[in-house]
């Protein structure tokens, strides 16, 4: 089979499309042939040598998929062959290809009206922003919620759960063009945080109050000015850096602000206590097929044109998701 192959860490361009062999199926595991798969930011930092996690070499990236299942092992009953998927790798990857093998409890039966193209758009996002606001943010019907770079695919997943769990979702998006879009997504609210005076508008927003949950996946200029924005007894999300500058805090700050600052690792999290994200995951396509949330696939590229896609990421150009699709 084809797949995308990270021999050595390093910059994007050295991966390579080659072909290697499928591994064998155990008893417990499930073959998907991928129709489609999500990249992601920290599928490039895997591959620069950058991320918390270095996977063995050599790797395929890609952790999140949509396709159809070709076997099963023998003690699998959950699924067949024909159903449609989506995927959910631990942190080996494995969804730049055009098969994967997984444990069966981490392949996921598909709403009927979900495309391959969506559903491996959905794993990464959505699964990281239901376990940030429910089980890291604690977020309550009602409760304001601010979204940094609220346009991305990361961005969107949190404006879309936001409203689904009650908030009063403030997004906040560089443009013009990005903060129509958040509001076509269920943002009450959309802010131009490239202004120097953005949190003022934000206070006015709420009334002087400030927000009670932050979310935030860009850190830098923008880290500094929102946690000016937080309500006594409020959560800042910390998500990741894709401004690329890991910002510093006085801890007098949340001190006297009375609000916490708390650390999303949901990898770490998700691959330790499966059971819980796996119903989270499940969660997520509950809500899909309420019409509560609806990945936004905003680009596609063949499987060989993998470095392509995840420049297309860093460069942060994008909207939405953007997936490889496998043919």
């Amino acid at each position: 089979m084809k797949a995308i192959v990270c021999r050595n860490f390093g910059p994007v361009d050295q991966l390579d499309y080659a072909e290697i062999p499928a591994r064998p199926l155990l008893p417990h595991e499930v073959r998907v042939r991928v129709h489609a798969a999500g990249v992601n930011f920290p599928d490039s930092l895997k591959v620069e040598g950058l991320h918390q996690i270095k996977p063995p070499l050599p790797w395929v990236p890609g952790s999140e998929t949509g396709g159809v299942v070709e076997a099963v092992g023998a003690d699998v009953q959950s699924v067949k062959a024909g159903d449609r998927v989506m995927g959910v790798s631990d942190a080996r990857g494995g969804g730049f290809a055009e098969q994967i093998v997984l444990d069966a409890t981490r392949v996921f039966a598909l709403p009927s009206a979900m495309t391959f193209e969506e559903a491996a758009a959905t794993p990464v996002v959505y699964g990281t922003t239901l376990y940030a606001l429910k089980q890291r943010g604690r977020l309550a019907p009602g409760e304001w919620l601010l979204v940094l770079g609220a346009a991305g695919g990361v961005g969107l997943a949190t404006v879309q759960l936001g409203k689904a769990m009650g908030a009063r979702v403030i997004a906040a998006a560089s443009t013009p063009e990005k903060r129509a879009l958040c509001l076509e997504h269920g943002a009450e609210y959309a802010i131009d945080y490239t202004r120097p005076d953005w949190r003022e508008e934000v206070k006015a927003l709420t009334g002087g109050r400030g927000v009670d949950v932050a979310y935030d996946p860009v850190g830098g200029d923008a880290f500094d000015e929102a946690v000016r924005c937080m309500a006594f007894d409020g959560r800042y999300l910390v998500i990741g850096f894709t401004s690329g500058r890991i910002p510093d805090i006085k801890v007098n700050y949340p001190l006297v602000k009375g609000f916490d600052i708390l650390g999303v690792r949901y990898d770490v999290w998700r691959d330790g206590s499966w059971p819980e994200a796996r119903a989270n995951l499940q969660q997520v396509l509950d809500y899909y097929e309420q019409g509560s949330v609806r990945p936004l696939v905003s680009g596609s590229y063949p499987l060989g044109r993998a470095v392509e896609a995840m420049r297309s990421i860093t460069s942060r150009g994008t909207t939405g998701k953007v997936v490889l699709v496998t043919g």
